[in-house]
């Protein structure tokens, strides 16, 4: 379905009381389906917001147009992301929820990265899986602590090593609070890495109530 800024997304609502809102970003090529059993997995009874990309690539979504593979067109990074600031907006009105904890795969963990630092307060935190430097020269966010979980792929051949630390940095710098793990994997994700955001999201969870 869409809404007034035109994303076709899935919601659903949550079923504990107090567990986080999730905003899930799939990745190239993904759904707003994608990442919906990622989601309920990592955080088990939040509500659940999870917007398609609205840029194709050669047929398929994306969040924000790229020039090449790991060259960002950060012209449209910063539209997208602040469009994407808007719909979040929308629906926490719409639905009543808090800001969300954002879960982005790839391509939505890197719009995922440009929101916090467009729009910090749009987010209460983010899990970043796969996720690069969205823009050469951020504005200068400050993000007063939010918790942020990065997990890479020692042998990602997408993400460069230096590249996600380059993020962890950034978002560090801005004052978040960045726990950075890197993984023996790839670019795809493992059940290490949804273990890993259910314990993080569970102990940040618990830290906010």
């Amino acid at each position: 379905m869409m809404d007034e800024s035109a994303f076709v997304y899935r919601f659903e609502p949550g079923s504990r009381a107090g567990a986080p809102p999730l905003l899930l970003l799939h990745g190239t090529g993904g759904d707003e389906n994608d990442l919906m059993q990622v989601g309920a997995t990592i955080s088990p009874g939040s509500p659940l917001l999870s917007p398609r990309g609205r840029i194709l690539e050669h047929g398929m979504p994306r969040f924000f147009r790229r020039l090449a593979e790991g060259v960002f067109d950060e012209e449209d990074v910063r539209k997208r992301a602040l469009e994407l600031g808007t719909f979040v907006d929308g629906a926490r009105q719409r639905y009543g929820i808090e800001a969300p904890i954002a879960v982005g795969f790839s391509n939505g963990a890197n719009i995922a990265a440009a929101l916090l630092l467009m729009k910090p307060e749009a987010l209460a935190g983010a899990v970043l899986l796969r996720a690069m430097v969205p823009l050469s020269e951020p504005p200068s966010a400050r993000l007063d602590g939010k918790p942020v979980l990065i997990l890479s792929g020692q042998a990602d051949p997408i993400v460069p090593a230096g590249n996600a630390a380059r993020l962890s940095a950034m978002l560090s710098d801005a004052g978040a609070n960045v726990v950075h793990k890197i993984l023996p994997a790839g670019h795809q994700l493992s059940q290490a890495d949804v273990r890993l955001a259910r314990d993080w999201t569970a102990s940040v969870d618990a830290r906010v109530v």
